[in-house]
């Protein structure tokens, strides 16, 4: 008698969150634009799939998946202004709101740090990003950084070299007609921790305000322009 075959075990269903994500990426959306839109780490959404997670992030990616199909919303900032409002943050068994997990800012030995703000964080100044430009300045650090906003905001065209010279990174273009450009990098030497540590300061501690006043002090962007999307990184100059 042959032997059996060895019967596959059937793939464990999805949950609501997982499938929500996969209809959103089958919209043109990343793991990361939809971290961006519930203003939580990509990681998480990797959980959705791995670890069951994102029962409470449902009806806001619901209400994100309807604005995308049926009203043809595809800005991410528009997306996530609607899902902050289906949002609740979960509480303790003490009735406190939990405090919500978010990657420690870090500089390693050799000077290499990185610290990115998306929508919500944008419009509170982005002061998560202080503390990293802060210790980048302390430490005599090098720093580039890399913006996202509305395609019409910038004031050259893509790849232009008046914009970001020597640069080789290509810009990176949205469906949402935004578009991210880097400034400064290893390469070109970047620009010193030490003076946008200054700059932050003058503004507040705001770093959103600093670096859309060196973007607007140095002609790449329009007065009325909105970062939608910040990222900051550090190096040991050599």
């Amino acid at each position: 008698m042959p032997p059996r075959g060895r019967r596959r075990a059937p793939e464990p269903q999805r949950n609501a969150a997982a499938r929500l994500a996969d209809q959103l990426q089958a919209a043109g959306y990343t793991k990361r634009d939809i971290a961006r839109i519930i203003n939580r780490d990509p990681s998480l959404v990797s959980q959705f799939y791995t670890k069951n997670k994102g029962a409470a992030f449902v009806p806001a990616l619901t209400q994100v998946l309807a604005a995308v199909q049926t009203a043809g919303i595809s800005d991410i900032a528009e997306l996530a202004a609607i899902a902050a409002g289906h949002i609740t943050r979960r509480t303790t068994s003490t009735g406190t709101k939990a405090r919500v997990r978010t990657k420690a800012l870090l500089i390693t030995p050799t000077g290499t740090g990185t610290g990115r703000a998306g929508v919500q964080a944008i419009a509170s100044g982005s002061t998560r990003l202080r503390p990293l430009i802060a210790e980048a300045a302390r430490q005599g650090l090098r720093l580039a950084f890399t913006v996202r906003m509305a395609r019409a905001d910038f004031l050259h065209a893509s790849g232009s070299r008046t914009d970001s010279p020597g640069i080789r990174r290509d810009v990176i273009q949205r469906t949402d007609h935004t578009e991210e450009r880097s400034y400064g990098s290893a390469t070109t030497g970047g620009f010193a921790a030490t003076d946008f540590a200054h700059r932050v300061d003058r503004n507040g501690g705001d770093v959103t305000a600093a670096v859309h006043e060196w973007l607007v002090e140095t002609g790449r962007i329009r007065p009325d322009a909105h970062i939608v999307h910040l990222e900051i990184r550090t190096w040991r100059p050599r």
